[in-house]
């Protein structure tokens, strides 16, 4: 079994079942935490497609991609815990 064949028959499998199932977390969400952290997620799992996207096409130019997008995510859940420390200050 070559990497190509894992990458195909193994980790795009899995990462395309935890993404659905974070979204089915996303929108049965019951609190707005638990929808950041869900976006969180399908945000990690998205990298981790582009990885190996980038691993089976051979363009490292998609790990910018990928690296840009983990920044926006991080930022994002950043800024939503400042938030909630806010909140729960006043």
């Amino acid at each position: 079994m070559t990497l190509d064949d894992y990458l195909y028959y193994i980790i795009l499998p899995v990462l395309s079942v935890s993404i659905l199932l974070v979204f089915v977390r996303f929108v049965k969400g019951p609190t707005i935490s638990d929808r950041v952290v869900a976006v969180d997620l399908l945000v990690t799992s998205g990298i981790g497609i582009i990885a190996v996207y980038s691993i089976l096409t051979h363009q490292p130019t998609f790990l910018d991609i990928a690296l840009i997008l983990a920044l926006i995510g991080f930022l994002g859940t950043v800024a939503y815990s400042f938030y909630i420390q806010k909140r729960k200050n006043k």
